[in-house]
């Protein structure tokens, strides 16, 4: 099975798209996942979070994908497909045709179609990937002394002084994103906010 979280979409990257049409695509739901799942493990992506327009954490169930019953109400259907790999962040949003299942069927086929780019050995440096690079998510004006002391509150350690090394900090990071992982039990705010104090004091 798929191991992604969905997750509420709270804003769109970008313009949305014009004119939205119906997909010509054949393959069932189950197909497009199986898919999503092949493509994802060649890039060795982790952290997958799939989000999803009119998507609400009441509609997700306790193991972070959409309850049976739901469906869209309306309006938008994008798709963000994120994740972490060996390429580096990527984010790759659809919002072209009008059925979320068949915008999250694009990501997996242009995911599929950018891997092979790489078939006749003409991009060398993943070149093709670049354009999706994920975008840092921002500090939001946090010191480093808040970063610190944000640290510092997750763990019984000791105090992390000014001059704790970026690698002692990078390193009590990864473990509390472990420990604080959404597949965990974690919060997906607290998972983020980790990352951006790890930005702040190892930049």
């Amino acid at each position: 099975m798929l191991n992604a979280q969905f997750r509420p979409l709270d804003h769109w990257p970008g313009e949305r798209s014009k004119g939205r049409k119906i997909a010509q695509f054949r393959a069932t739901y189950p197909k497009t996942l199986d898919l999503l799942e092949y493509e994802l493990a060649k890039l060795q992506a982790r952290d997958v979070i799939i989000q999803v327009d009119n998507l609400t954490t009441n509609d997700i169930r306790n193991d972070g994908w959409p309850k049976g019953s739901w469906s869209p109400r309306g309006g938008n259907q994008g798709v963000v497909v994120s994740f972490e790999s060996p390429k580096g962040a990527m984010s790759f949003p659809c919002d072209r045709y009008t059925e979320w299942q068949d915008n999250l069927r694009a990501i997996a086929l242009s995911l599929e179609a950018l891997r092979t780019v790489d078939r006749y050995g003409v991009t060398r440096g993943n070149e093709q990937y670049r354009g999706w690079a994920r975008l840092e998510a921002p500090n939001n004006g946090m010191t480093r002394e808040q970063a610190r002391s944000f640290l510092q509150s997750l763990t019984d350690g000791a105090p992390l002084g000014p001059n704790t090394t970026p690698e002692l900090i990078a390193e009590l990071c990864r473990a509390l994103k472990i420990k604080n992982h959404p597949d965990r039990g974690g919060s997906h705010e607290l998972f983020v906010k980790i990352g951006q104090a790890e930005r702040v004091l190892c930049g």
